[in-house]
């Protein structure tokens, strides 16, 4: 009978599992691919052309919407340029003699098979340069509900390599208690909240001892090799983190799949370029720290809500190094509806913006590197690129309602078709490619954001305190159109414009530009007011669904004096 030892450890070139040889992953193939290369290449030069266009002084316009798109699109074109960068940079596999040599030598076979451990390999024990090492297996919890819990914690306990797994539990829960110990894991609670999930790992650091630490949020379920991946990166003493990406396994909504689609390309080939650079940063879950590291720059930051980027900063200007690889080794749940994404990506922005405010990465006081000085601008600013949309949105009602023009009346419709396709369309088929299909949701969330980005951008700049939020989290029901009061405003001004804008067009006898970049527009926004409404539908009836089944458990509708808590 072959074992989880025979397969993992005696025969590792016959398995799907890790070898002991590089292994050029999925990943890897795709970002050296030639086709990937020349298509970066084309779209970087569309971009250039693009910007040439726009700065060209006989193309402008009028100055206020002209204005107003090159502000949208310079963030814009700035960022796609860098990404390009970093994408060429993507072929850069971490793992080197250092690690194939470490993995090989990761467990004692002798001891294994002496303990008759071989289909145990929660109990095998890890070596690093012929040493024992000690790892923890932080958990965070706040409010998750009990399942997705257990799940995570069931999978971590039976993780490959002798580890302890700790249940932090900020929500304080009897129950989260009681299954840390049916599981087998360690729990932990703590008198306060403050710090919110820096603070909870901060602590929980201060009762355990692992040289090696690992963090996962509760809805993250790792894969058994998620420690065998990992932890042979630390036999380089000055590796302070080994990040891996977030993969996604709940993709039933509009908004998990463009929630998720959005960071595809994110952890494909962005995050693997920073290797390159030494600019690869955590992401709160799915990594592994150093504990040397971390102590070295006093703990995970916890005056921000984005502690793991702030974190990573800390860490790269203490001289540390990080990796990123891009295998999945746990997979978890991303936002399903309208108020866990607001949340989350109010949270994540905010904490970008605080970089750019008060910790500008381009300054030499940070002992920073070049390459990482640009990266970590582009992780402070990326969410600017959200906010551009909006000026864009406002660009075709003043050209409709007051005959205010961006570009020169003279340039055909086609010309400027032809230049804003060299720059847009390569984005959506380098999506395209990367992706391997086109994700619609990706454009409907980047195009109805802007609300969101705009309101982190001000919580940053008066230093507002953005409380924390759980994705995993339940709660009492509350209306999507709750969140998107602001779009539901915009998709009504642009609906109201573009029929003025066609009533103007038929008057005048020829089609104009604005009024289907209008149109377009408007789409987009009511495609994002339907979402909202089918989602609530679907709450509602849910709803419905759980009230009538907790009044007939057995059948027999209760009284409803009975259930409401009054008398009989």
């Amino acid at each position: 009978m072959t074992t989880t030892f025979d397969r993992l450890v005696l025969e590792p070139r016959r398995t799907e599992e890790p070898r002991a040889t590089p292994v050029r992953s999925t990943e890897t193939q795709a970002a050296e691919s030639p086709s990937l290369v020349l298509m970066v290449l084309l779209a970087s030069a569309g971009i250039v052309v693009y910007a040439v266009f726009l700065l060209n002084p006989a193309n402008r316009g009028d100055w206020l919407p002209y204005a107003m798109v090159i502000a949208a699109e310079t963030v814009l074109v700035v960022h796609a340029l860098l990404a390009m960068w970093t994408v060429l940079s993507a072929g850069h596999d971490p793992r080197g003699f250092a690690f194939h040599h470490a993995q090989d030598r990761l467990y004692d076979l002798g001891d294994i098979v002496r303990d008759r451990a071989e289909d145990r390999p929660e109990d095998w024990e890890m070596f690093l340069d012929g040493r024992p090492v000690t790892v923890d297996v932080l958990i965070t919890t706040y409010g998750e509900d009990l399942e997705t819990i257990r799940r995570t914690v069931s999978a971590a306990v039976a993780m490959q390599g002798r580890h302890r797994t700790w249940v932090l539990d900020d929500g304080r829960s009897d129950e989260v208690r009681d299954l840390a110990a049916e599981l087998g894991a360690r729990y932990v609670r703590r008198l306060s909240s403050n710090g919110a999930k820096a603070g909870n790992i901060n602590h929980a650091l201060s009762l355990t001892r692992g040289e090696l630490f690992a963090v996962l949020d509760a809805d993250f379920v790792p894969r058994p090799t998620f420690l065998h991946e990992t932890v042979p990166f630390f036999a380089d003493k000055d590796v302070a983190f080994v990040q891996t990406p977030q993969t996604y396994g709940n993709l039933h909504t509009v908004i998990s799949k463009g929630a998720a689609y959005m960071q595809a390309v994110f952890y494909r080939f962005i995050q693997p370029g920073r290797n390159r650079f030494n600019a690869a940063f955590c992401v709160g879950t799915n990594v592994v720290f150093r504990r040397a590291a971390v102590d070295s720059v006093g703990g995970i930051y916890s005056d921000s809500k984005s502690e793991d980027v702030w974190t990573s900063l800390m860490l790269h200007e203490k001289g540390w190094r990080t990796v990123f690889i891009a295998d999945t080794l746990a997979v978890g749940d991303t936002p399903e509806t309208i108020e866990a994404y607001s949340k989350q990506q109010l949270r994540w922005a905010t904490g970008g913006f605080e970089i750019m405010l008060t910790h500008n990465p381009l300054s030499r006081r940070h002992p920073l590197t070049l390459d990482q000085r640009l990266q970590y601008t582009v992780t402070a600013t990326h969410y600017l690129t959200g906010i551009a949309p909006l000026l864009l949105l406002l660009v075709p009602p003043l050209q409709i309602y007051f005959d205010l023009t961006p570009m020169n009346l003279t340039i055909t419709p086609l010309t400027w078709v032809l230049y804003y396709a060299g720059f847009y369309v390569m984005q959506i088929f380098l999506a395209f490619y990367t992706l391997g299909s086109f994700r619609w949701q990706v454009l409907l969330l980047a195009s109805v954001s802007f609300p969101i980005y705009t309101r982190a951008l001000v919580n940053a700049l008066l230093r507002r305190d953005q409380a924390w939020h759980v994705t995993g989290a339940k709660g009492e029901y509350r209306s999507p159109f709750a969140f998107i009061t602001t779009q539901v405003l915009f998709f009504e001004l642009l609906a109201i414009t573009t029929a003025v804008g066609i009533w103007k067009d038929v008057s005048n006898g020829y089609p104009s530009l604005a009024v289907a970049w209008n149109a377009t527009n408007t789409l987009i926004l009511g495609g994002f007011v339907v979402t909202a409404w089918r989602e609530g539908r679907a709450a509602r009836r849910a709803l419905r669904q759980q009230a009538a089944a907790e009044a007939e458990p057995t059948g027999e509708r209760e009284p409803v004096a009975l259930t409401t808590g009054g008398a009989a």
